[in-house]
């Protein structure tokens, strides 16, 4: 008998003496080793309170944020079912009268993803931001009146969940309740804010709407100047609170350092000529767009002002801008 003969009726002998749980045991193990091969693991897990709702999240080995599906379903307010409606879609968003109203960007991140938790199990999630993002999609067709009763229900738990966190919030959440915020990569904004700065002045198109100056002249009690478009100094210190410092983590003082002021006091472009075609331009309109909407539900600058930060919270600041009126009245 050769000598791998001897070894292979040598596992034989072990295996057959080794009881039934132990056997299964070794054969879970190699099967969590085959899955580890392709998948990434959960570097930080943890539990996320929201809206009333204990929500486990994960962040993975290559930095994505997930919600657990079964944790996905219990946000929305629907059954676990598991499985795909018989299409592409995901099961809580694929009913045909909800197709209108889904985004190739909302598309481009249905896919669920499979890792493999801190206990070596096979899990799945969807990434943090998608809740938010089907949360839209249901409160878009209530607008239509196209939702079915079950589905009413579902648009009335979105409308919780959209109030309970921010755009880009959710990911912020998610760091905070995982602990992945300590253990982040140092380089983590810098590359937020390289989708988002240009190295090169772009060309300057019109971006900010008339809407929003002539909503800021209300809410400050002053009148709309149809004549010039001069306004107010201190309009430039409220711009840069309302928008850019709720834009993206870092990117007003980032902006400002890739164009310095020169000696006579000016820049040589706008803070949005700074700003990339791709990202920052788009995720500037689509601000300024939300922004427009809270101005227009508000009666006054302080009831703005909360409004804003409840809907858009300035990142990494907590502290409230306290400026003079043009008849240096305080605010």
């Amino acid at each position: 008998m050769d000598a791998a003969s001897k070894q292979s009726k040598g596992g034989e002998a072990r295996a057959k003496s080794l009881s039934k749980n132990r056997r299964s045991e070794i054969a879970k193990k190699a099967a969590v080793a085959r899955w580890a091969a392709h998948l990434p693991d959960a570097t930080h897990e943890g539990e996320l309170n929201i809206a009333g709702f204990t929500l486990p999240v994960a962040v993975t080995s290559d930095g994505t944020r997930l919600m657990i599906s079964k944790a996905f379903m219990t946000a929305l307010g629907r059954p676990w079912k598991g499985s795909y409606a018989g299409t592409e879609l995901p099961n809580f968003i694929a009913a045909k009268n909800l197709l209108p109203f889904i985004s190739n960007e909302l598309r481009s991140v249905l896919d669920p993803i499979e890792f493999i938790n801190k206990h070596g199990q096979r899990t799945t999630g969807y990434r943090a931001e998608l809740l938010r993002m089907v949360c839209d999609v249901y409160l878009e067709a209530r607008r239509a009146g196209v939702l079915t009763e079950s589905q009413q229900r579902v648009a009335a738990q979105s409308e919780v969940l959209i109030r309970a966190f921010a755009d880009l919030g959710i990911v912020a959440l998610v760091d905070e309740a995982t602990g992945y915020q300590k253990d982040r990569a140092s380089d983590a904004l810098a590359k937020i804010l390289e989708k988002f700065i240009a190295k090169e002045l772009q060309p300057w198109v019109k971006t900010f709407p008339d809407e929003f100056y002539e909503q800021l002249f209300r809410l400050r009690g002053l009148a709309f100047p149809k004549d010039t478009v001069k306004k107010p100094q201190y309009f430039g210190y409220l711009t840069n609170d309302i928008v850019y410092k709720r834009l993206a983590p870092g990117i007003l003082e980032e902006l400002k350092k890739t164009d310095p002021k020169t000696s006579s006091g000016r820049r040589k472009g706008t803070l949005q000529q700074r700003l990339t075609q791709e990202i920052g331009h788009p995720k500037l309109r689509e601000h300024l767009a939300s922004v427009c909407t809270i101005m227009d539900l508000s009666e006054d600058y302080n009831d703005f002002m909360k409004k804003l930060d409840r809907r858009h919270p300035r990142f990494g600041e907590t502290i409230e801008l306290n400026f003079h009126n043009d008849k240096g009245q305080g605010l």
